[in-house]
């Protein structure tokens, strides 16, 4: 059902790449990454733009991912509505806003949200409470932490019953911590270490929005990390610089 969330209860490390509304999402789907996030935070994307190549990507090997701009009921339900399989929400600073973000991601009795039918590529089902059951169980729910305030309450919000993954904003979290972009400081790297450490304890899986520059993907999974986001287009350009080399 959510091929990312079995990999991130196995154990294992889920690697993904960002798309917008004119990507070619189904490529990207079948290019080996386990799942494709869109933002619709820090991009001119609209929710709503995102129905067709959410729903391009329908029977591909990765899941799609949106991240909203605001933790909102509306925006949540809009995505949701879109096909997403998982959802992100920024700047969730405190146990309270996460529990409002899993309700909102959840269909009744787990949560509150509204139905417009069936949405996305859930399996099969015999009714639609089977529906409802299977969403609320495979759904991937990601806040983020991007704030001083949200380091120091992590082990509360972690708490929240729900969470999959607890997803750093890299640079909104240098930023707080007053080491701008610096992620290769101390200070930015014994967060990182906070964090991997509190979400090992929690039995949540600690993610990274994208890989910092001067961090490698190893040096994350030594600090606890096992989500994130790569970018494809240096591999595709590589790839397709090599398929001509064969030919001249």
């Amino acid at each position: 059902m959510n091929t990312v969330k079995a990999k991130l209860k196995a154990g294992e490390t889920a690697i993904g790449t960002t798309a917008g509304s004119t990507s070619d999402s189904r490529f990207l789907a079948n290019s080996g990454y386990d799942f494709v996030l869109f933002d619709t935070q820090h991009s001119p994307d609209e929710i709503k733009q995102l129905g067709r190549p959410v729903a391009a990507m329908r029977g591909a090997d990765a899941i799609p991912i949106i991240r909203v701009g605001e933790n909102r009921q509306d925006q949540i339900c809009y995505a949701l509505d879109q096909g997403a399989k998982g959802i992100i929400s920024p700047m969730i600073n405190t146990p309270d806003m996460a529990k409002e973000m899993v309700s909102w991601c959840k269909y009744p009795h787990e949560g509150e949200r509204s139905s417009a039918g069936p949405r996305g590529e859930w399996g099969e089902w015999s009714d639609y409470r089977e529906y409802m059951n299977i969403v609320n169980e495979h759904l991937l729910i990601l806040p983020m932490i991007e704030t001083v305030q949200a380091l120091e309450g992590i082990d509360d919000i972690l708490a929240v019953p729900g969470i999959d993954v607890l997803l750093v904003g890299p640079s909104d979290l240098s930023i707080a911590l007053d080491v701008p972009l610096d992620y290769t400081s101390d200070t930015y790297i014994n967060a990182l270490g906070k964090i991997g450490e509190a979400c090992g304890r929690a039995g949540v899986a600690a993610g990274m929005f994208f890989v910092p520059p001067g961090i490698s993907p190893q040096r994350l999974g030594e600090l606890g990390f096992r989500f994130y986001t790569l970018p494809w287009q240096g591999w595709a350009t590589d790839g397709i610089k090599a398929g001509i080399a064969e030919l001249r």
